[in-house]
């Protein structure tokens, strides 16, 4: 009996050695809780306003978004056989090549690129070179090649220079679906109007020319990694089109194309690459855009008999890198800058 009391009353005596510990360390969590609030009186308050800013932060997105032109979504055609063109149109655009390119299914009169290798996420991106003002503004004057151009006519720029490829017939079946699709793309804009966040993001010049020599660690840091040491791109497993584009060389865009233009490459870079950069959050700084702009376009690359553009050499722009010019600047200053004082002799020298 006097064993079963002893047994007893050890397990009362480690029952309440196990109580009196857990109040203490109850009592210990509560005293450095409230020290903790005492020394930073705005931490519990930063906490809980958490869950209160998330709201309004997205509501500000959902407005900045809002800004911006965005295509209609191709679920709302509701004609079977058009949205069946448009949808033709869209796999033209994201998959060129699989058409036209080296292996292509069609013909072999392209370098292999895609159109949305310029014109991001098949033209549908902010300020990523989109369609959306192409319906509203096409047929236009353009003082390239010194006519009103038609949509086709556009297009077909595209394959000659960009694509350093043949035109397409203008009444084919593949012609008629890219158009089908653009005017699509662009239903939501008003006739004559521009699209907010359509072609490129304004960037400030540099008070000197760009530099093909940092351009070029520009590259190696931020770019070689996806389009390769050499500037030839990656080919996709069954090599018929790229996964990562060629930006010189025999398969990249010739001379004649957009792109070759520094300020033009320079925007398109700076708001849209490395890969996961966008207008609003880019990766590069103005200066490494335009020479690493510099250092691309510095590379070899097919060439184009433009002897033909521009007939009224007044209208060149300030970066069009071919004579003649009627400013009195070299070619090298037209390609690589400073441009602010070819700005202002245009100015200068323009009629009121």
């Amino acid at each position: 009996m006097e064993k079963d009391q002893k047994e007893q009353y050890g397990k009362v005596l480690v029952g309440l050695t196990r109580y009196m510990i857990a109040v203490v360390f109850l009592f210990v969590m509560t005293a450095i809780s409230a020290l903790i609030i005492i020394l930073n009186p705005n931490r519990s308050s930063q906490n809980a306003a958490t869950a209160d800013t998330l709201a309004p932060e997205t509501e500000s997105t959902k407005v900045e978004n809002s800004k911006w032109w965005s295509p209609l979504s191709l679920e709302s055609i509701t004609n079977p056989e058009q949205r069946k063109i448009v949808e033709y149109g869209k796999n033209i655009i994201a998959h060129t090549a699989t058409y036209f390119g080296p292996k292509g299914s069609i013909s072999q009169g392209t370098n292999g690129l895609n159109c949305q290798n310029c014109h991001l996420s098949a033209g549908t991106v902010v300020f990523g070179n989109n369609y959306g003002s192409v319906a509203s503004t096409y047929p236009k004057f353009r003082a390239r090649s010194g006519s009103v151009e038609s949509i086709s006519k556009r297009v077909n720029d595209c394959f000659e220079r960009s694509l350093n490829g043949k035109s397409l017939d203008t009444n084919s079946k593949e012609m008629q679906a890219i158009i089908a699709y653009i005017k699509f793309l662009g239903s939501n804009v008003e006739k004559g109007q521009k699209a907010a966040g359509s072609g490129f993001k304004d960037l400030t010049y540099l008070n000197r020319a760009a530099n093909s020599s940092n351009g070029k660690q520009v590259y190696i840091a931020k770019c070689q990694s996806c389009h390769q040491e050499n500037g030839q791109g990656l080919l996709n497993e069954t090599g018929n089109e790229y996964t990562y584009p060629a930006l010189w060389g025999a398969q990249s865009y010739n001379d004649g194309a957009g792109l070759y233009r520094m300020s033009n490459l320079a925007k398109f870079v700076k708001y849209n690459m490395p890969l996961g950069a966008s207008h609003d959050s880019p990766q590069l700084t103005d200066e490494e855009a335009w020479d690493v702009a510099a250092f691309i376009n510095s590379q070899p690359r097919p060439h184009k008999d433009i002897r033909t553009d521009w007939p009224d050499i007044s209208k060149k722009p300030i970066d069009h890198p071919f004579g003649p010019f009627v400013d009195g600047f070299s070619e090298y200053e037209h390609k690589f800058g400073p441009f602010e004082p070819i700005e202002k002799a245009r100015k200068t020298t323009q009629k009121p």
